[in-house]
């Protein structure tokens, strides 16, 4: 039987990182690498009384153990913490790194289908859909890159399609599951490195999906606005979709700064907003049409 797990470093409230725990272990997860970004979060008793969880404190004493201070940056903290994890002993043929709102969606049994992937398979991506804020089941499903993509964007979103890629406010990457048991692996947030090699081997996982639940109700979404623009999903230095040299953070910051509240506003229910499509804006091909178009999914009792 293959056996597979996640990793996790998670800065959250204690009833979100256990609905992210409950939610995997259902889902069919042998063990569940818990990094508490907060090493004082109340979650951490409750973690550590699971036997299929292994919950770590990133107190002084975890990073001093990992080679130094505090990382600054949490992208940094989550890789260094990833790779710790895939580095120890672990009873789990494969491993993936996702973030507390994200959530693996199968159409079968993860680990069977991660048991019929060919033996030379080293990687296996995920490829995202993002919630739209509305009932909290509907998604918006990942584009293929292609010559349309833009326009199906575009025709989705008339007034800010073209700053977005993929239609996404967040990452179209993905994650990534990379088979256990392999020298000098060092995992990062999208991607995977043996050596120089970037995620060696890899293949798709079309029958997968990662839910990410990246859009929240508006009070919450502003409140986590000014931490994205500076540090996360929108800060200036990732590549974005660009028009007219804007890429997304300064599409943002100008928004602000002309219209205030009221242009965030606007951006925010036309992108992250659970409205009807007119039926025109599923023209294109195919393949893109069937991807791009929202779907609901019910992604457990464990969050409801």
């Amino acid at each position: 039987m293959t056996r597979w797990g996640v990793v996790a470093t998670i800065l959250a409230p204690t009833l979100d990182v256990l609905r992210f725990a409950a939610y995997h272990l259902d889902a069919g997860a042998h063990r569940l690498f818990i990094y508490l970004d907060d090493p004082e979060s109340d979650a951490y008793a409750l973690l550590k009384a699971h036997p299929k969880i292994r919950v770590h404190q990133c107190n002084d004493a975890h990073w001093k153990k990992l080679g130094g201070k505090r990382p600054v940056k949490h992208q940094v903290r989550q890789s260094k913490n990833a790779t710790h994890a895939y580095n120890r002993k672990t009873d789990v043929d494969w491993l993936i790194h996702i973030d507390v709102d994200e959530f693996i969606v199968s159409q079968a049994d993860i680990g069977t289908t991660l048991y019929k992937l060919d033996e030379q398979t080293l990687c296996a991506r995920l490829r995202p859909m993002e919630q739209l804020v509305g009932d909290g089941q509907t998604f918006k499903g990942f584009i293929p890159n292609g010559p349309s993509r833009n326009a199906i964007v575009k025709d989705i979103y008339p007034e800010f399609g073209e700053y977005i890629k993929g239609g996404f406010l967040s990452h179209v990457a993905g994650k990534v599951f990379i088979r256990t048991g392999l020298e000098d692996v060092n995992i990062r947030i999208h991607n995977v490195f043996q050596g120089e090699v970037t995620n060696p081997q890899q293949v798709k996982l079309p029958t997968m999906d990662l839910a990410h639940c990246h859009a929240k109700p508006w009070e919450d979404w502003l409140e986590s606005f000014r931490y994205r623009l500076n540090h996360g999903s929108y800060r200036a230095e990732l590549s974005a979709a660009k028009k007219d040299g804007l890429s997304l953070n300064t599409l943002l910051t100008s928004l602000e700064a002309s219209d205030g509240k009221a242009g965030l506003r606007r951006f925010y229910d036309e992108v992250a907003v659970d409205t009807a499509c007119t039926p025109r804006s599923f023209k294109g091909p195919q393949s893109a049409s069937r991807n791009k178009s929202r779907f609901r999914c019910k992604i457990g009792a464990a969050l409801s």
